[in-house]
């Protein structure tokens, strides 16, 4: 498959498939990494889109697999992220030092990204930009900045997991 004519026939899936991944996540910016997800897929395999009967019947399997997957990882770790999570109470000193611990591990992953994931993550997490603002900051378009924000989230979450991972053991 050719890239017009995987534009043509994959793209006008995206609202279908992200209010499809929204429902089973409940969280919007989850279902649009795992969009993101199904779009890379997809265009890894665009050369086999052919010999399937239905790209929408595949793209909504994979982006079940990938929510499902996603649900899973947050089961997992929902006691780590439990640690991370700030209250008007002032915690223990243990929970204080861990929370601290946990700051410094995502900001040297943070570091870590490549300068324009670096960029956009900050850009659109701390600085509060848009989108579609950041796109133009960098002279990019929003769909490559849909991708790697997308990129970024989850390098750094999958390193902190595997970090948390070899800490309790």
């Amino acid at each position: 498959m050719q890239q017009e004519q995987f534009k043509q026939e994959v793209l006008p899936l995206r609202k279908k498939l992200l209010r499809y991944a929204q429902r089973m996540l409940s969280d919007v910016e989850e279902a649009e990494d795992v969009i993101q997800e199904v779009y890379l897929k997809l265009w890894n395999i665009r050369g086999e889109l052919q010999s399937y009967d239905s790209i929408i019947a595949l793209s909504s399997r994979i982006t079940k697999n990938l929510c499902i997957n996603q649900l899973r990882a947050r089961g997992r770790s929902q006691e780590s992220l439990d640690d991370l999570v700030v209250t008007d109470e002032e915690p223990e000193p243990d929970v204080r030092l861990e929370q601290k611990d946990s700051l410094e591990h995502v900001m040297r992953l943070i570091d870590g990204l490549p300068k324009l994931q670096q960029a956009i993550l900050r850009m659109r997490h701390v600085d509060g930009f848009e989108i579609e603002e950041i796109a133009e900051l960098t002279g990019s378009n929003a769909e490559a900045i849909r991708v790697n924000l997308s990129r970024a989230r989850k390098k750094v979450r999958d390193d902190f997991f595997k970090i948390q991972q070899k800490q309790s053991f």
